[in-house]
């Protein structure tokens, strides 16, 4: 329980996912107003983030409310999961993976049902890190608290001995008030100074004031 443990975001931290736009493209498209397929679909998005419908309910309800037939439907899902996936991270990947061994290794990431598959087969972040928390599997997001305990939890580690690394903002002060150290991800010279700086420290003991 006394390890040092870095736990990572993926979307906007081990991914690089910028708006493709192609929301706007599809209503476009169909020509439906601007922020149909958001309304139209909120509730679905909500459902697939914490695991309560399934990669083929998902598909069937994007094609009822927006009245696709099956090969757009693909269309659609394949757009989304681009925009989803993005593009490695490569350079924080690489330092990542020269940790190993040195520190406990997690991720935790607000995810969308189907992303686990997706990822391993794109990125092998199983082999990046021992533990992946996917809010899809277990029904909770960021930035609830019981997330961060859940990623603790799966790697039998102190919240206080982590180091958490996100780049939303409401993330990081939930992880704080979860009792971990904490990182808003804007760029990857500064992340990495920051995780080298939480290793050089070591397991907290009673009475060592974390670095800031």
């Amino acid at each position: 329980m006394s390890e040092t443990c870095v736990i990572l975001d993926i979307g906007g931290v081990l991914e690089i996912t910028p708006e493709t736009g192609w929301v706007q493209r599809w209503e476009v498209r169909l020509e439906l107003p601007l922020g149909t397929v958001q309304e139209r679909m909120r509730d679905v998005w909500r459902a697939g983030s914490v695991g309560s419908v399934s990669e083929r309910e998902v598909h069937e309800q994007v094609a009822a409310r927006l009245g696709l037939d099956a090969p757009q439907v693909e269309d659609f899902m394949a757009d989304l999961w681009a925009e989803y996936l993005g593009t490695p991270n490569e350079e924080l990947i690489g330092y990542v993976r020269g940790l190993r061994g040195s520190c406990r290794l997690g991720i935790l990431s607000n995810s969308f049902v189907g992303a686990r598959e997706r990822e391993t087969t794109l990125y092998h972040f199983d082999e990046l890190v021992e533990q992946i928390v996917y809010s899809h599997e277990i029904g909770i997001e960021k930035p609830d608290l019981r997330a961060f305990e859940a990623a603790c939890a799966s790697l039998n580690v102190r919240p206080g001995n982590c180091l958490f690394i996100d780049d939303v903002a409401d993330n990081v002060e939930a992880a704080q008030a979860a009792g971990m150290q904490t990182h808003l991800f804007e760029e990857n010279a500064r992340t990495i100074t920051r995780i080298a700086a939480h290793l050089d420290a070591g397991p907290l003991v009673p009475g060592r004031v974390p670095p800031g």
